[in-house]
């Protein structure tokens, strides 16, 4: 043994990696991490496994067992190749598989279906990348038994992930997920990973399935009249070097719009992300070009999608006639109220018709169902539990539009996951819709302002990598459970939510109440004044999150700015308390 400064475990688990059966591509890099003496890097990749989160397995590429590589990926495979042909022992299994632009995403998805194909199971993979709503309404298209998509989403060039999928084209939830991750962990040798494809177990997929999904988004269409007046909307995307490219344009075209400027500086799909600093359309870095094309052509709207096309951004003119970027809570209301509006005019809103959103999005959408008369539904944080829940009420009332803050929204049930693809659509149909009221996206955020009152929420995130950043965060959840603030920003606290517990408690009337969702890291603090502050650990980012959301009326547009720093200065007095 190698004496070195690294606990027994994790030194063990790292020399196993110096051994065949591992290649010796990986073995030098193993052995070079030791022969430098990086035990901090050999620390962070060999400490732990990697887990399913909210996002499913995601990390930083490299070696390691907390890295993303052949054998990690090719474990988690072989363990829902396991679970799968368990699950379906009668069956021919029948999985898809998508890649985004990230550095490696075509060779593990090559990878992945070569361990499908080995064990028996019928691969359709996406001959060339493809946005990660695709790939959920392919499983759903194909009736395939699940799916894996290899993206990290929007997170640093170093990241890749892998997100797993069952029948319904929502990412794996319970039980599935603990099912999966306990057959991963009964793999103790890499022998028992096949790698050695079965070439006539695969089928690529290509336009025709593209057609299928661009077909079924054209039907979704609400005010198409609209977009017929308004076909010359001036409209900017990005896909900020992603998949959007390949989608985003067409699926603009089949609806009318004839008008559309791709930024060429992030057209092209690459990994390394060369014009950002994180390909990510909540940074207004990542925005920038956009933008700036934006105010070179006078665009009626603008919008990014990441790098798997399932968050999108927007940017519009203020009252001012500046370009203003939208937040994921500004966007996923007025979607919520552009879509419940046009059912209602249109006669076509039903009584079981139902919203969903996350714990930690906006109150907004929960008035605007109110006011429509719908019911709107609160999940855990994580599309992936908006996918669920129309699944389970299978047909049981219609899922109409969804959303969280993170930037991701679905229309319509063509998918079980976010999708970029139909939301920019919509967003260009909704501008389309306001132009042709003389308004902007703008003025109708304002109108929903005034009508339920100005919400502003804030996002800080605070990033601390590794075991120790791992350890830091657990941490900061128990300060808070066992001392919580009792007030934050000079205002009362009223209750506290805990999910991890289940429990909500009133701390002014002492009543307690369970709360009816899956146990989750996550503590919300709600003040008498109706502040909520959540608190919760990323499931796909070494980060702990803290969201604020505060509200205050607002009489007009001539009052925004005024109220608007009102707003941000409460905020800040409530995060400097809680974060």
């Amino acid at each position: 043994m190698m004496t070195t400064n690294l606990d027994p475990a994790t030194q063990a688990r790292a020399e196993a990696w110096l051994l065949a059966p591992y290649d010796e591509e990986t073995i030098g890099a193993v052995r070079q991490l030791f022969d430098t003496g990086q035990y901090t890097d050999l620390t962070d990749s060999f400490y732990k496994d990697l887990e399913f989160g909210t996002g499913g397995l995601r990390g930083i590429m490299g070696v390691g067992t907390n890295r993303m590589n052949k054998y990690t990926i090719g474990r988690a495979t072989q363990g829902l190749a396991n679970y799968l042909l368990k699950v379906y022992p009668s069956e021919e299994v029948k999985v898809a598989i998508s890649y985004d632009s990230r550095n490696n995403s075509k060779r593990f998805a090559r990878l992945v279906a070569d361990v499908f194909s080995a064990n028996g199971i019928r691969v359709y993979l996406f001959a060339e990348l493809r946005p990660t709503p695709h790939l959920s309404f392919a499983v759903r298209h194909l009736q395939c038994h699940g799916g894996v998509m290899l993206t990290a989403s929007h997170n640093p060039k170093e990241y890749n992930g892998y997100k797993a999928y069952w029948n319904d084209g929502g990412q794996l939830v319970p039980p599935h997920d603990k099912n999966v991750i306990k057959e991963v962990y009964a793999i103790e040798d890499l022998n028992e990973i096949k790698f050695s494809p079965i070439a006539e177990n695969i089928v690529l997929l290509g336009k025709e399935l593209d057609d299928a999904y661009l077909d079924a988004i054209a039907k979704l269409t609400i005010r198409p009249e609209a977009v017929a007046r308004q076909n010359d909307l001036k409209i900017v995307f990005s896909p900020i070097h992603g998949t959007g490219v390949t989608l985003v344009p067409p699926a603009l075209d089949r609806w009318g719009f004839t008008n559309v400027n791709v930024v060429a500086e992030q057209a092209t799909p690459d990994g390394n992300f060369p014009t950002v600093i994180y390909p990510n359309p909540e940074e207004e870095e990542a925005m920038s070009l956009a933008v700036a094309e934006g105010k070179r052509i006078g665009a009626d709207v603008i919008f990014a999608t990441d790098p798997d096309a399932d968050r999108v951004g927007a940017a519009v003119r203020n009252a001012k006639g500046d370009y203003q970027l939208l937040n994921g809570n500004q966007i996923g209301s007025l979607l919520v109220n552009y879509v419940l509006s046009a059912k209602r005019d249109q006669g076509d809103l039903l009584p079981d018709d139902y919203v969903v959103k996350t714990i930690v999005t906006t109150n907004l959408i929960a008035d605007i169902a109110k006011q429509y008369g719908v019911t709107y539904y609160d999940t855990l944080t994580g599309f992936k539990y908006i996918g669920e829940l129309i699944t389970l009420k299978n047909g049981n009332g219609r899922f109409l539009v969804g959303g969280e803050e993170s930037y991701g929204y679905l229309v319509g049930e063509l998918v079980r996951d976010k999708d970029a693809v139909v939301s920019a659509v919509f967003i260009a149909e909704m501008a389309a819709y306001y132009k042709d009221q003389g308004k902007t996206l703008f003025d109708a955020l304002i109108d929903l302002y005034v009508e339920h009152g100005f919400y502003k929420e804030k996002l800080i995130s605070l990033t601390k990598k590794g075991k120790a950043g791992a350890e830091e965060i657990q941490a900061m959840m128990e300060r808070l459970r066992s001392a919580p603030p009792q007030v934050i920003g000079g205002i009362d606290v009223e209750a506290i939510k805990d999910y991890q517990t289940s429990e909500s408690y009133n701390l002014k009337t002492g009543e307690r109440e369970i709360i009816n969702l899956p146990k989750s890291d996550v503590l919300q603090f709600i003040t008498v004044d109706g502040d909520v502050v959540s608190a919760r650990p990323s499931g796909t980012e070494p980060k702990i999150k803290f969201y604020c959301s505060v509200r205050q009326p607002l009489s007009g547009s001539q009052d925004f700015e005024r109220v608007s720093r009102e707003l941000d200065e409460r905020v800040e007095r409530i995060m400097q308390d809680i974060a």
